[in-house]
């Protein structure tokens, strides 16, 4: 899908956006889970969804885009963390 200039511009300017654009052909982002522009933050493989977990803290939402890449995969759902943002942990 084509994206217009001025409409990447504005996406790159948002929280969260830096990267919007930069990944052709990929069709799974997690930004716009976490309050990020579209085209941000891809969970296509494994290790992408792990890189956006790591990269979280610059979305808007970051626990709702880490929700996001622990309900894509699951394996990722281990630590007490994705426990208490799922509502697996002891804290709830």
């Amino acid at each position: 899908m084509k994206v217009k200039a001025a409409v990447l511009k504005k996406r790159r300017e948002m929280k969260g956006g830096s990267n919007a654009g930069k990944y052709a052909g990929v069709k799974e982002f997690a930004g716009p889970a976490g309050g990020a522009p579209p085209g941000t933050f891809p969970v296509n493989t494994l290790a992408r969804a792990r890189n956006a977990l790591s990269r979280a803290h610059l979305a808007p939402r970051p626990d709702a885009l880490k929700r996001y890449v622990y309900k894509k995969f699951p394996q990722l759902a281990n630590s007490p963390e994705a426990k208490k943002l799922l509502g697996k942990g002891k804290g709830k």
